[in-house]
């Protein structure tokens, strides 16, 4: 256990220069929270790293993230760099003893994942998975309502999202999470996030069947209009039961829909919940809960209580995208000082991608198989 009182000395791998998910969620969520210190970064090179060190006045700069992990000055590792990157980046922080939080998808493939997670275990070191929409006030609102009872017994469910990207066109500088091989697809990230999210307030799948299909295999670059080829599935539809017994489906399309880009509705024996959104990726999705129950004939707005927004220090980064990372990082640093385990670690990343790779299979075999 940490000593409560020395902040935690952060090191990032993969904050650039040229900005990213790095620069734009877990810097700005860190510097808001007491009880973390950004001291250290790794880039591609060692002039990379030079650059971003002085624009985001972070002391330590590496070349290698070799390095970074190595040094006595870094307690936590942030592995925010692309999903191919992943295995060797966290491998290193390991075989150094630092606690690490990788990005999710944790493996590229439920292999690497499980490859990391036993790594981990077997070094005994604390490992966290940035699956931060189950962090959302307003995932763990809709959780609680679930468990107190507001729609009685859950008789079943249904999610229909855009995965935003994976649509017709893509953003300069993403074209990697076209190709299916490289495991940052529409399967991996926004609807892992989100099937993450959903088995926290509803409990998992026990059995599923599933069709993914890759609709445009050609899609073109934003402005350029480049042609690039598209491996990845951009439909996505998993139907199944939950342990509850529920029944649940769930459908995520590529880009965005002139209809509903989030609706996800819960149906019980006593009321019903909605949540609505803004995208499919619920750990960066502007929602909004209704509900309806007993007597009543339409659904209202339930507002989000106060208490879930519980990290005060994120105050004027509401609905933005440091917010829930930034809630993710305050149980980091309970678990680190406390001895809890609240945020998801590594097993539970490997857990969530055979999730994802159970889903793979029954779309490839057209058979009904047992989610674990």
């Amino acid at each position: 256990m940490k000593n409560p009182t020395a902040p935690v000395r952060v090191g990032i791998i993969g904050l650039s220069a040229r900005g990213g998910w790095a620069a734009q969620a877990h810097l700005p969520a860190l510097r808001r929270l007491p009880g973390f210190e950004v001291r250290a970064l790794s880039a591609s090179s060692a002039a990379s790293a030079r650059a971003a060190g002085e624009k985001y006045g972070v002391p330590l700069a590496f070349g290698s993230a070799g390095e970074l992990v190595r040094s006595d000055k870094v307690d936590l590792v942030v592995v925010s760099v692309k999903v191919p990157l992943h295995r060797e980046a966290v491998l290193a922080a390991i075989g150094a003893g630092k606690a690490v939080l990788s990005e999710w998808p944790l493996g590229n493939g439920v292999a690497e994942a499980e490859e990391l997670a036993a790594a981990a275990a077997d070094a005994g070191v604390r490992t966290f998975t940035g699956l931060q929409a189950r962090t959302s006030p307003v995932v763990r609102y809709l959780r609680d309502l679930v468990a107190d009872g507001y729609v009685g017994e859950v008789l079943s469910t249904s999610l229909v999202a855009s995965g935003r990207g994976w649509g017709a066109e893509y953003r300069p500088g993403v074209e990697y999470v076209l190709d299916r091989a490289n495991g940052a697809t529409m399967l991996t990230v926004p609807f892992g996030h989100t099937i993450d999210a959903f088995a926290m307030v509803l409990g998992e799948f026990t059995g599923l069947s599933a069709v993914t299909a890759t609709r445009r295999r050609t899609v073109h670059e934003e402005g350029t209009g480049r042609p690039a080829p598209m491996t990845a599935a951009d439909q996505i539809a998993v139907s199944g039961q939950l342990a509850s017994g529920a029944v649940a489906s769930v459908h995520f399309r590529g880009g965005l829909s002139r209809g509903t880009d989030f609706h996800w509705e819960i149906n019980g024996t006593d009321g019903d919940l909605v949540v609505t959104g803004d995208s499919g990726h619920l750990q960066q999705a502007v929602l909004t809960v209704r509900g309806a129950r007993g007597d009543a004939s339409r659904l209202a707005e339930l507002p989000v209580p106060g208490r879930y927004y519980d990290t005060p220090a994120l105050g004027d980064v509401l609905d933005r995208a440091p917010y829930n990372v930034g809630a993710q990082y305050a149980g980091v640093l309970a678990d680190l000082t406390e001895g809890t385990a609240a945020v998801p670690d590594f097993a539970h990343a490997a857990r969530r991608q055979r999730l994802l790779a159970g889903i793979e299979r029954a779309a490839a075999t057209g058979e009904r198989v047992t989610a674990t």
